[in-house]
């Protein structure tokens, strides 16, 4: 498969028994990866959290998490694995989140993102994200800023273009 190839993928509710895969894709992406433990708190202790992975050929090879709270979605981490990047897995598993989103009722979507993530920051704005403010000195690892960023659900429902997901 090439680089520019887009694989089917699978998407389906993370389970108890994915963390460690996606604790390896964590690490594998994050400067300050969430710890396994923090995976199983979200899975059986935050009623709010809906984490969703991503297969191909049966093995797991991106993951999603967002927080469903009133008519909001939060994002909290989406990931795929180095040798899956480059392909718009990130997108897809992006429009999947937003679709679920919506499915649970919510009508805005927020994250915050590193100002040194230029690719992580295109792509959310490829789907309407605008940047509206900053949580200084975010990231615990060097300290850096993090951009506050949200967008109207659907995706691309508030401006001309139609929607994306």
């Amino acid at each position: 498969m090439s680089a520019a190839t887009a694989p089917e993928v699978i998407f389906r509710m993370m389970r108890y028994e994915d963390i460690p895969e996606v604790s390896a894709i964590e690490v594998e992406s994050f400067a300050t990866p969430w710890s396994e433990q923090a995976f199983i708190s979200e899975l059986t202790q935050n009623q709010f959290a809906q984490y969703i992975v991503m297969e191909y050929e049966g093995r797991l090879i991106g993951y999603g998490g967002m927080w469903i709270i009133i008519d909001e979605a939060h994002v909290t981490n989406i990931a795929v694995t180095g040798d899956f990047r480059g392909r718009r897995l990130g997108e897809r598993l992006l429009a999947e989140l937003g679709s679920r989103a919506v499915r649970l009722g919510a009508q805005r979507m927020t994250l915050e993102v590193r100002p040194s993530n230029a690719v992580a920051r295109r792509m959310y704005e490829k789907f309407g994200f605008e940047a509206v403010g900053l949580r200084p000195g975010y990231y615990s690892d060097n300290g850096e800023d993090a951009i506050i960023m949200w967008v109207e659900l659907p995706f691309g429902s508030a401006r001309s273009e139609g929607g994306r997901a």
